[in-house]
């Protein structure tokens, strides 16, 4: 797999979109619209419920989080904390073995 992307730091959703696009000849708008369809159809399995598995990089899935007590830190104050359902990544081993080298 070539790398996309020879920086170091961070990637916001524009130079992803160049990076693709160029590494596969689209066009941009037409890179963007499949990056785009791409993340809503995986918020619409996860919001669901569901598990999006990518092989090599990585799963999203839910979590649950229970109620807990926590403090206000300028009162210092306990103050309930609702549960809630959250998101989940978990590395693939190909993701993990790469950014571990």
């Amino acid at each position: 797999m070539m790398p996309l992307c020879n920086r170091r730091a961070s990637m916001n959703r524009q130079e992803l979109v160049d990076a693709v696009a160029a590494a596969t000849g689209e066009s941009k708008a037409a890179t963007g619209e499949v990056i785009d369809t791409f993340i809503a159809a995986v918020m619409d399995a996860v919001t669901k419920g569901g598990t999006v598995q990518l092989i090599g990089f990585g799963s999203f899935s839910t979590g649950a989080r229970a109620a807990r007590v926590g403090r206000n830190p300028a009162t210092g104050a306990e103050m309930q904390i609702p549960a809630a359902r959250t998101v989940k990544f978990t590395v693939g081993k190909a993701f993990k073995d790469a950014v571990n080298q």
